[in-house]
């Protein structure tokens, strides 16, 4: 029976109880829900399994020293006294990631310079030669984290960010991190029950995210390289079967996913990344402006990312949200609609009252998702806001 461990995937602020509910789905044990961030137990097994299958973890990091330091010094020599040799060769190749909270390390280049030096003074003093960086595909990548005096030092077992899936080909001008994507897929609850829509597609990522959900599809399903097989334990017979059995869950969605937009640049770059994705058979893509098309029939969630102000000219954000929200009352019955914008000014102007209002972060960008639901007869006036100012 393999050892557990203690593991950490990373997040978006306010995907934290959308991520442990994943990892808990995924075989990890004592979930728990920090800061942009979960821990849990679980084997190597579990560690392929949540790289590969997980939608809302930005990288999975396996820690191998806590320690305190109240200096440089303490800091250099608990790093010198690790048995990094164990874990590489003085011909590898290292990337070091680091982070700082505190009031006595202020400088996370400086922290990851410190922990190189004492990484490679110990394999020059053993082996009479040291690793070099190598900021591209290193061999071992090292994640430290200092919290005032507190240091956790991480293997990283994901290598570049889990967002970046291995679909995307083309990008607008601001496009929306894959993880956050897929976090405000599972935030919505949507139980693939009915039909998707994306208004304001931009590259395409929602609507990929959502395919890939609808279907089953694997977060990693694109994607080939990880850092851990590069580890010296790594066991390409279990990654392959963890992928296996990943890979047969997936089946077919019975409803219908849309994506729009009303710039033809958009659209192509969507199509493009669609196409790449092999998902063009799953997405209707079309260009058109959302006031002056439909939805598809029945039912149907919405979870658009529209433009926000630093995009746009102010008058135009407030014309295209105030458009929105008329769209929605008008076209939309019965439905459920999520807007994500950093723009509180324009979420004003939707003229919608929020049945529900969560805070998540796109990239540095604070933003709020705000839950529209659009009801026929004497239940619509309940969501029209006479008073969303103060609401807000």
């Amino acid at each position: 029976m393999q050892k557990e461990f203690e593991m950490v995937a990373k997040t978006m602020y306010g995907l934290e109880d959308v991520l442990a509910k994943e990892i808990e789905n995924l075989g990890g044990k004592e979930v728990k829900k920090l800061t942009r961030a979960v821990s849990f137990l679980g084997d190597m097994k579990t560690l392929y399994r949540v790289n590969y299958a997980c939608r809302t973890a930005l990288c999975v990091l396996r820690p191998i020293m806590n320690f305190t330091a109240n200096n440089e010094k303490e800091l250099y020599d608990n790093i010198y006294r690790f048995a990094w040799e164990k874990l590489f060769n003085p011909d590898g190749t290292l990337l070091i990631d680091s982070s700082v909270s505190s009031n006595i390390f202020r400088h996370s280049l400086y922290v990851a310079q410190k922990t190189k030096d004492a990484i490679c003074d110990r394999f020059r003093k053993m082996f009479l030669r040291r690793p070099s960086v190598d900021k591209i595909d290193p061999d071992i990548r090292i994640d430290i984290h200092i919290g005032e005096n507190k240091v956790v030092v991480s293997l990283n077992s994901s290598g570049d960010s889990l967002f970046k899936r291995g679909y995307r080909k083309s990008t607008g001008q601001a496009p929306l991190n894959e993880v956050t994507a897929a976090g405000l897929i599972q935030l919505s609850g949507w139980q693939k029950d009915c039909s998707f829509y994306d208004p304001m597609c931009g590259s395409g990522t929602i609507a990929i995210e959502a395919a890939m959900f609808a279907n089953n599809i694997p977060a990693g399903y694109y994607r080939k390289n990880y850092a851990f097989k590069k580890w010296a334990d790594f066991n390409s017979v279990e990654w392959k079967l963890i992928k296996d059995e990943e890979d047969r869950k997936i089946t077919e969605f019975e409803h219908q996913i849309w994506a729009s937009d009303i710039a033809g640049e958009a659209v192509d770059m969507a199509a493009e990344n669609i196409n790449y994705a092999h998902l063009q058979h799953d997405i209707h893509l079309f260009r058109e402006a959302m006031e002056e098309g439909n939805k598809p029939e029945g039912r149907c969630i919405v979870i658009t990312n529209p433009p926000y102000g630093e995009r746009l000219a102010v008058e135009d954000i407030v014309s295209l949200y105030q458009r929105m929200g008329d769209t929605f009352k008008e076209k939309y019955t019965d439905c459920e609609a999520y807007v994500l914008s950093s723009d509180i000014f324009a979420l004003k102007k939707i003229g919608l009252r929020p049945s529900k209002k969560i805070q998540i972060y796109n990239g540095k960008l604070e933003c709020r998702l705000f839950k529209f639901e659009m009801y026929s007869g004497s239940r619509k006036a309940k969501y029209q806001n006479n008073d969303i100012e103060e609401e807000l």
